[in-house]
């Protein structure tokens, strides 16, 4: 069993630094050992597999990551943080410390990644960008077939969220694009420092294949997202700007096989894919 940060050592390592968590940058640690064991055994993880984590902080994950899988790539924004993850490896688990690479970079601004490309992505998510940082990664990187995020609660429910869900909205279509998703557990605030006023939810998803269409991404997410905009519109009138007029929202609607009367929170994926081949065919 691999040794992990606890509590005090999270405090006596972010005082050496200099480092006070940011509502900013998102920053809140687990510093639970069995919380982060339970995170990691919910990712699934194959021994050989090489894992993405986003946001690895004091280390806490990273260890336990390192642990139980072949490598790992840690993007992590604050520079203080970026270059002592290694350091923190080398002294708590040396044979571990040649698996890691760190990326000081925004994972808003992730591109590409040198090889090797990751398989999975397991991260505590910053809760101020989590859902556009996990839709970026899953469209800059295609290998990553599956993982595992943290995030807060309500913000897991809407990720996971099915249609005719009240919370079922652009996080949920957005992500049904690339695969299916659950929440498998809460998190509660007690393990985080600081400690969060909400409580966090577990999210694991699967890469699919998307929607069969001619559109593209971009044309079927700017469907999704004028169909959210004014969620109470029945669709006729919550696309007419997108489609131009009411009447050309309509249109599109009844050549998609939707009913124009309906709302974005009953539809499918599958059905904004539609909508988007109609509109643009």
């Amino acid at each position: 069993m691999s040794e992990l940060l606890g509590p005090a050592q999270i405090r006596e390592l972010a005082e050496r630094l200099g480092i006070r968590p940011t509502k900013t940058l998102g920053q809140n640690f687990v510093h639970d050992p069995n919380t982060i064991r339970r995170i990691v055994r919910a990712a699934e993880l194959e021994p050989d597999e090489a894992v993405l984590e986003v946001g690895p902080g004091l280390g806490s994950l990273t260890l336990e990551l390192l642990a139980v899988s072949g490598q790992l790539t840690a993007v992590e924004i604050d520079p203080r943080l970026a270059a002592e993850l290694p350091a923190t490896v080398r002294r708590l688990a040396p044979e571990l410390a040649d698996r890691l690479r760190v990326i000081e970079a925004d994972a808003l601004g992730v591109r590409a990644l040198d090889d090797p490309q990751p398989t999975a992505l397991v991260a505590n998510l910053p809760y101020n960008v989590s859902v556009p940082v996990l839709l970026n990664l899953l469209a800059a990187l295609p290998t990553i077939r599956h993982g595992l995020v943290l995030v807060q609660l309500e913000v897991a429910d809407r990720l996971a969220a099915a249609p005719g869900s009240k919370v079922y909205g652009v996080p949920s279509a957005k992500l049904a694009w690339y695969g299916s998703a659950a929440r498998v557990g809460v998190v509660p605030r007690s393990v985080f420092w600081p400690v969060p006023n909400v409580e966090s939810g577990l999210v694991r998803f699967s890469r699919g294949a998307p929607p069969p269409t001619a559109a593209s991404r971009a044309e079927v997410f700017a469907v999704i997202d004028a169909a959210f905009a004014q969620r109470r519109k029945m669709l006729r009138s919550a696309l007419a700007g997108w489609a131009g007029s009411p009447a050309a929202a309509e249109a599109a609607l009844i050549k998609a096989g939707v009913d124009p009367t309906a709302r974005g929170e009953t539809l499918p994926v599958a059905a904004f894919a539609r909508i988007a081949e109609a509109r643009t065919a």
